[in-house]
């Protein structure tokens, strides 16, 4: 596994919201900006139907590696669905080989969103844990080299090998937002990776994890911690507000969506979104002293790479912005 880099400040790419040419062009300015990695959404429905995209992030990631010299991976993708872990398996050696140490594979547990389509029963909460785990097993043994069978409760496998391997793996990093999962993830999994929650949950998750990792004799001070914020800025508070509202209303929406199948469906409860509903969830804000503040506070918490998505369509402005007062004033242990 390839040791990952401390202290990044990372560009999330959200393939809901922008073409992936657009996002190709952000992503190189975000590095010309000062940025040093990018995580890329995968998905195959956006939320709603307004935020108009969703295309095939395993495409673009190859053009990122080509084009720029970022840190880059999936924020994050599934297996069991509509990749089985063999696929992922040979897409993330492959990216790994062509572009060495700059690729990671960020995975979770899945949404309907965009598993459901495949027409299999979607299963409850714990059932897709076993999946993950299973399917992050089969790909660590894929990452070997060797041909590897396997018969998982959920997981089959025939007589598969990967011929293209990296000199090392790329690191496996899990979403998760449970302890039981936090702590899986440290034994079994090369880092950590949240979208955010309570300074209490974070704690109590990070605590999880590293007690995972000493379980299984890993050092967890070496390990990624990586969380993805959102923020809404804009030139003024209105502004920003509106923006939220308008292009990321799944942000204001506090319950669980792991569970809901159509764009349309959250268009609809998108009606009631209210900018109260994003307190604690997405930070709305012109004035970019406190966006260092929210980032330190993370940053300090832990968390060695912290990716931001601007929820606004206003991404130029938004890296621009982020380059002259923000950048050089976080400060990295």
């Amino acid at each position: 596994m390839t040791t990952a880099p401390q202290g990044i400040l990372g560009y999330a790419a959200m393939f809901e919201q922008f073409h992936p040419t657009e996002l190709l062009r952000y992503t190189k300015m975000a590095e010309d900006h000062g940025f040093k990695a990018v995580m890329a959404s995968d998905h195959f429905h956006p939320w709603t139907p307004s935020q108009g995209q969703s295309a095939f992030v395993w495409a673009w990631l190859s053009a990122v590696g080509a084009t720029t010299n970022l840190r880059f991976g999936t924020g994050v993708t599934a297996p069991g669905f509509r990749y089985h872990p063999a696929i992922l398996a040979q897409a993330a050696a492959t990216l790994e080989a062509m572009y060495p140490g700059r690729f990671y594979l960020g995975i979770g547990a899945g949404e309907a969103l965009n598993e459901h389509i495949v027409g299999e029963y979607w299963p409850e909460g714990g059932e897709r844990s076993e999946i993950l785990f299973e399917a992050i097993e089969v790909i660590k043994k894929l990452f070997g080299g060797k041909v590897v069978k396997y018969h998982g409760k959920h997981v089959q496998l025939e007589s598969a090998k990967l011929y293209t391997l990296p000199a090392a793996p790329p690191p496996i990093i899990v979403a998760t937002a449970g302890p039981l999962n936090s702590e899986k993830t440290g034994k079994f999994a090369d880092g950590f990776m949240s979208v955010g929650a309570s300074d209490e949950k974070l704690g109590m998750l990070l605590e999880r994890f590293e007690r995972g990792a000493r379980d299984a004799g890993k050092d967890p001070a070496t390990m990624p911690r990586v969380i993805q914020l959102h923020v809404s800025w804009a030139d003024s508070r209105e502004t920003a507000m509106a923006q939220a509202v308008k292009e990321w209303p799944n942000g204001g929406m506090p319950f669980p969506k792991a569970d809901i199948r159509n764009p349309e469906d959250f268009a609809a409860m998108a009606a009631f979104v209210r900018p109260e509903h994003y307190t604690n969830r997405v930070l709305v804000t012109p004035d970019l002293g406190e966006h260092v503040a929210h980032i330190q506070h993370f940053i300090d918490m832990g968390f060695t790479e912290v990716y931001v998505h601007n929820v606004g369509r206003n991404q130029e402005a938004f890296l621009a912005a982020y380059s002259r007062e923000v950048l050089p004033n976080l400060r990295w242990t």
